[in-house]
C-alpha cells in the first residue's frame, strides 16, 4: 500500500517550506510531504528575491500583509540568528523626489505607525544626506531595521530542519493530476502520493493546481518579470543601504530602487513587464499555450485597459537602458549608464481577478481537504514564518 501522509504541500519555495515547518511543529507525529517539481528548493520566486526583510511600511493597516509582515520580520531575524544565517540591518530610505509625492510619503508614514513598524523616522533633505549622501529627495522616511538576507539559504535551512523532524521533501515531482478518493487526496506526480490534506503553495502555478482540485475561483496568475541591473564595483559606494522611491498605492509594485545585497553588491531595479511564460525570466522564453490562456482570460483585457500606459512604459524601459537609467537618476542623480551592467530577473506570480484587479493582499481558497495559497506577493519571503503558521492553522481546520 502507498503511504498515506497527513499533509502534502505542493511547492518548495520559502512559503511551502515554512508551512511544512509549522505543521511539523504543531503535530510532531504528523507525516508531512513536500512536493517540488524542480531538482532543488527555492528555484523560482524565493531564489530570485532581492533579499530584503521588509518591516511593514507599505501595507494597509488591518490587512494580512501588514499583520504578517511585522510579525514575520521579527521571526525571520530570530530564525537567522538561531540558525547562523547571515543577516545585515542596512536600513532603508523611501525618498520623495517631487512635491506631488509628499502626500503619499505621509500616507506611508501613517501606515508604518499604525502597523507598529519600529523606529520609523521622517527625514528632511539634510538628514537624508547624512544617511544616503548621494540620494536626491525633498523628504524621506528612514527604516533603520530593514535588513537583507539570502532567502535561498533560508529555504535550504528550512528544508534541512523539516527533514530532520521527519518530513519528506520530494524533488523532481511535477504534479499533473489530483483526485479525491475515499477522503484521501491522490496526487499524481513522478509517482502517486496520498495525503489526507493538501496545501497548495505552488506560486507561479498555484491557480493551475487549484483547478486540478476543481476550485471555484475567478483568480488567475499573471506573470510579471522584474529585470535588474547591477552596479559596477566602482559605483557601489554611491549606495550605503537601500534607496526606494515613493510607491504608487494603486499598484502592488515598489518601483525601481537600489538594493545592497548580503554579498556586497548593489542591484538597481526592477521594472515590471508582462512575461511570456510563467517562468519567463527573459524575452527568449515563450510558452505559447500559457500566453494564449493568459490573453483569453477576461480579467487580462480589463487589467490591460486600465494599465496599458504603465505597461508600455515598463516595456520601453525593458529595451531601453537609457530610459531605465533616467528612472534611477531620480533617486541617484550621479548614476550613469556606464555604472550599470545587466543583472538577473525574477518573475512575480501576480494574482488577477476577472474584473482585472491586481490582488494586493494574501489570498486563500479552500476546496474539500485542501487549502490553496493563490496570492502570496511581497512581503511573502519576509513574512514566510508567520505565513507558515497562519497557513498551518487554516490547513488543519480545512482537513
Amino acid at each position: 500500500m502507498t503511504e498515506i501522509f497527513d499533509y502534502a504541500i505542493i511547492g518548495a519555495g520559502i512559503v511551502g517550506l515554512a508551512t511544512a515547518r509549522a505543521l511539523a511543529a504543531r503535530h510532531p507525529d504528523a507525516r508531512v510531504l513536500v512536493l517540488e517539481k524542480e531538482r532543488a528548493v527555492a528555484r523560482h520566486q524565493t531564489g530570485h528575491n532581492s533579499g530584503v526583510i521588509h518591516q511593514g511600511i507599505y501595507y494597509k493597516p488591518g490587512s494580512l500583509k501588514a499583520k504578517l509582515c511585522v510579525d514575520g520580520a521579527r521571526r525571520m531575524a530570530e530564525y537567522c540568528a538561531e540558525r547562523n544565517v547571515p543577516l545585515r540591518r542596512v536600513g532603508k530610505v523611501i525618498v520623495a523626489t517631487e512635491q506631488a509625492e509628499l502626500p503619499r510619503l505621509e500616507m506611508l508614514r501613517a501606515r508604518a505607525a499604525a502597523n507598529g513598524v519600529p523606529n520609523i523616522a521622517q527625514l528632511e533633505r539634510d538628514e537624508l544626506a547624512e544617511i544616503e549622501p548621494r540620494a536626491a529627495g525633498l523628504r524621506a522616511l528612514h527604516s533603520p531595521h530593514t535588513a537583507i538576507v539570502d532567502y535561498t539559504r533560508v529555504a535550504e535551512t528550512l528544508r534541512a530542519e523539516i527533514v530532520a523532524r521527519g518530513a519528506r521533501v520530494q524533488l523532481g515531482a511535477r504534479v499533473t493530476k489530483i483526485e479525491t478518493r475515499d477522503r484521501i487526496q491522490n496526487i499524481i506526480a513522478d509517482s502517486e502520493y496520498r495525503a489526507r490534506a493538501l496545501v497548495n503553495c505552488a506560486g507561479l502555478h498555484a491557480d493551475t493546481i487549484a483547478r486540478l482540485c476543481d476550485a471555484t475561483t475567478d483568480i488567475r496568475i499573471i506573470p510579471f518579470r522584474g529585470e535588474y541591473y547591477l552596479l559596477a564595483p566602482h559605483a557601489q559606494e554611491l549606495v550605503r543601504g537601500l534607496i526606494y522611491p515613493v510607491t504608487d498605492p494603486r499598484l502592488p509594485f515598489l518601483g525601481a530602487h537600489f538594493t545592497r545585497t548580503i554579498y556586497g553588491g548593489v542591484e538597481a531595479g526592477p521594472n515590471a513587464v508582462l512575461a511570456l511564460a510563467r517562468e519567463g525570466y527573459n524575452w527568449q522564453t515563450v510558452r505559447a499555450r500559457e500566453t494564449l490562456r493568459q490573453l483569453l482570460f477576461p480579467g487580462f483585457a480589463r487589467m490591460a485597459q486600465r494599465w496599458w500606459r504603465v505597461g508600455l512604459f515598463e516595456l520601453y524601459r525593458s529595451f531601453s537602458k537609457a530610459a531605465f537609467v533616467r528612472s534611477l537618476q531620480k533617486l541617484l542623480p550621479e548614476i550613469r549608464a556606464t555604472d550599470l551592467t545587466r543583472g538577473g530577473a525574477g518573475v512575480r506570480a501576480q494574482a488577477v481577478n476577472a474584473r482585472g484587479e491586481l490582488l494586493d493582499d494574501f489570498c486563500f481558497v479552500e476546496t474539500p481537504r485542501a487549502l490553496h495559497v493563490l496570492n502570496a506577493p511581497s512581503p511573502a519571503a519576509t513574512a514566510a514564518l508567520a505565513i507558515g503558521e497562519y497557513i498551518a492553522a487554516r490547513a488543519i481546520t480545512a482537513s
